[in-house]
């Protein structure tokens, strides 16, 4: 192969970014089918407008990186969001005031430590999200995908007394944030942490004053990804159009 022909393709936006990985997996989300998402780095930090651009074109990130689902013959991926001014429900209202009542929470820089880790663990073998034979995860692996960006990001760090029990990551765009992913102790299900993660996010929107909460993508099928879909109303990204569903 030509030198410059294996060098990471430059991507056509602003700012541009590098074409890192782009091929053929097994999907991590529906067994049996082949995914493609293309990862992405931009060659610098980007704006909160900016950011705000590719989520509104159904971007996710995974650490430095950003991605959006391209599988041939297949939709089943929809970005999904909510808008801030969510009407909550009753049982909204109750997961909140429990916890409210029982959870002190701190938010700050994404770091590593390895109370995060033994957390995050306990909440991926626990309810049954690692593949099999996955191995532990380790500082840098964690690093590289909950610490490493390349946008404005802090989490939200949920104490019970005075133990960690969730941890949640989000990006801070000009008009949104997005959820980029939230774990928790699976052995405290009365606290209902990863819907009231999404309520505590939704607070920080309606109190800085905006539009809309990311909540990455919904998966037609995907059972571990239906919750998302329960909370009503929504804008999916189908095609190229939000689409509302009441």
């Amino acid at each position: 192969m030509d030198r410059l022909e294996s060098l990471p393709l430059l991507v056509d936006v602003q700012p541009a970014e590098l074409l890192v990985h782009d091929a053929a997996e097994d999907c991590p989300y529906l067994p049996g089918r082949t995914a493609r998402m293309p990862l992405r780095l931009p060659v610098r930090s980007l704006s909160g407008g900016e950011l705000d651009a590719r989520l509104e074109r159904g971007d996710r990130r995974h650490g430095a990186l950003f991605y959006r689902p391209s599988c041939a013959g297949c939709t089943a991926c929809q970005a999904i969001r909510l808008r801030a001014e969510f009407p909550l429900s009753r049982a909204h209202r109750r997961v909140l005031k429990r916890g409210d009542a029982a959870l002190r929470i701190e938010m700050g820089s994404p770091e590593v430590s390895d109370e995060r880790i033994a957390l995050y663990d306990k909440h991926r073998f626990g309810r049954g999200l690692a593949r099999d034979g996955s191995p532990p995860m380790d500082a840098l692996s964690y690093q590289r995908f909950l610490v490493d960006r390349q946008c404005e990001s802090f989490e939200l760090r949920y104490y019970l007394d005075d133990r960690l029990v969730g941890l949640a990551i989000s990006d801070r765009g000009e008009h949104s944030l997005s959820a980029v992913y939230c774990y928790y102790d699976p052995e405290l299900p009365k606290l209902s942490l990863g819907t009231y993660s999404i309520l505590t996010q939704l607070r920080l929107c309606q109190q800085w004053g905006l539009e809309h909460l990311y909540l990455g993508l919904y998966i037609v099928g995907c059972d571990a990804m239906a919750y998302k879909a329960r909370f009503r109303p929504h804008e999916r990204l189908i095609g190229e159009q939000w689409t509302r569903f009441e």
